[in-house]
């Protein structure tokens, strides 16, 4: 298992934070985040595919970041793909509800299996 301290989880961490204060408020973000939110449209219409009882709007804003985050990262393939999931699913755990770990895993869960 991965250590809390490990600086790629650190990082996501770290986007995750910017990605989540965004959704609130205009805010300074690193590059990575600003590259994130310019696809936001694209990557909230695979949420919707994914996930359509719970449109991007009806989502809980930290889960909405964590999708996101990991998303991005599925396309530009920044780590094999299980890797990227269980990092959203521990940052579910970390900043979400309860039921914020399985809805996460089971959205990426279905986008990869459909490869969308």
């Amino acid at each position: 298992m991965k250590s809390a301290q490990d600086p790629r989880h650190q990082e996501r961490r770290k986007l995750v934070k910017e990605l989540f204060a965004s959704s609130f408020a205009q805010q300074s973000v690193s590059r990575k985040a600003k590259v994130i939110l310019k696809n936001q449209k694209k990557l909230d219409q695979q949420i919707k595919k994914a996930a359509p009882l719970w449109p991007p709007e009806k989502v809980n804003k930290i889960d909405l970041s964590i999708l996101r985050l990991a998303l991005f990262e599925l396309k530009e393939k920044t780590a094999p793909p299980k890797v990227i999931i269980d990092e959203a699913v521990e940052l579910a755990k970390e900043f979400g509800s309860e039921t914020s770990a399985p809805f996460v895993n089971g959205v990426l869960g279905k986008i990869l299996k459909n490869g969308d």
